[in-house]
C-alpha cells in the first residue's frame, strides 16, 4: 500500500475520531499524476452536499506532464468521492455536531486503485498541539538515548 500523498497537518491539528478508506474518481491523466506523486492534500477537506455526496474539495492534482495542453484543467477543483450510501449518512450526522469536520489524510493504491483515507476529525486546540510536540519530541529524545546505548556495547 504505497502511500503517494500524506496530510502531515492532519494528524497535527485534529484529533482524529474515526477513519474511512475511499474511492476517488479521477480522470485518467489526475491517475498518471498521482501515481507519479504529484498530489498534494495540503489544505484540502472533504463536504458532504445536499444530494447526500462527499466530494473532496480544494486538493491540488497538477496536470500530467505528458498529457499536453488541456484547456480549462482546473488542478484544485472538486472531485467525487466513492463511499457506501450509509458511510455518508453516518458522516454527514456526525457534521451536525459542532467542532467536527472531514479532513484527507492520505492518498495511496490499492490494487490498481487509487484510495483516499479520511478521518473523522475534533480540531485540537493550542495545549493539545503543545502536548503532541511534547510527546514527539520525547519519542525523538528516547530513541537517540537507546541508539546511544546500543552503539556502546
Amino acid at each position: 500500500m504505497p502511500v503517494l500523498a500524506l496530510n502531515k497537518r492532519a494528524k497535527f491539528d485534529y484529533e482524529i475520531l474515526e477513519t474511512f478508506e475511499a474511492g476517488l474518481v479521477l480522470s485518467g491523466q489526475e491517475v498518471k499524476s498521482v501515481r507519479q506523486g504529484a498530489a498534494s492534500l495540503q489544505g484540502a477537506y472533504v463536504a458532504i452536499n445536499q444530494k447526500n455526496e462527499a466530494s473532496l474539495i480544494n486538493a491540488n492534482i497538477p496536470l500530467y506532464k505528458m498529457a499536453g495542453q488541456q484547456p480549462n484543467y482546473d488542478p484544485t477543483r472538486s472531485r467525487k468521492l466513492l463511499l457506501h450510501r450509509q458511510e455518508i449518512n453516518y458522516l454527514a450526522k456526525k457534521l451536525q455536531q459542532p467542532g467536527l469536520t472531514i479532513v484527507p489524510i492520505s492518498l495511496y493504491t490499492k490494487g490498481r486503485k487509487i484510495k483516499l483515507e479520511l478521518g473523522l476529525a475534533r480540531g485540537k486546540k493550542l495545549f493539545d498541539k503543545r502536548k503532541s510536540i511534547k510527546e514527539r519530541e520525547e519519542k525523538r529524545r528516547i530513541k537517540a538515548v537507546l541508539k546511544r546505548k546500543s552503539q556502546n556495547y
